[in-house]
């Protein structure tokens, strides 16, 4: 009888099995809320971006090359660098969208 009440007394002082596991789960929020969660919003906002392009708007590319957008096709849309100089470029490959008021590059 004295063995069971001293084991009994022994798990008493112990922290439950769950408190272990805190800290982990607190860091995968902390995770979820500084880092996956403002990437998935960026890219989300990209996405929308990229779908409302049209014809004669001005982007800027990955490789921050300031083009006009002179056709638009599915996945690739056409772009003009200069007067009668044109790339094709891979659609989510373009980074931002310039609006008409400001200013890309040394104009």
């Amino acid at each position: 009888m004295l063995t069971l009440l001293s084991a009994a007394a022994a798990n008493a002082g112990s922290p439950p099995a769950y408190l272990q596991f805190l800290p982990l789960v607190a860091m995968a929020v902390i995770f979820y809320f500084l880092i996956l969660r403002p990437q998935m919003k960026r890219q989300k906002e990209h996405q929308q971006r990229i779908a409302g392009l049209q014809k004669g708007d001005q982007v800027i590319t990955a490789g921050g090359l300031v083009a006009k957008v002179v056709r638009i096709d599915d996945h690739y849309v056409d772009l003009e660098l200069a007067p009668n100089v044109r790339v094709k470029a891979v659609r989510s490959t373009l980074g931002e969208v310039v609006q008409p008021g400001d200013k890309a590059a040394n104009d």
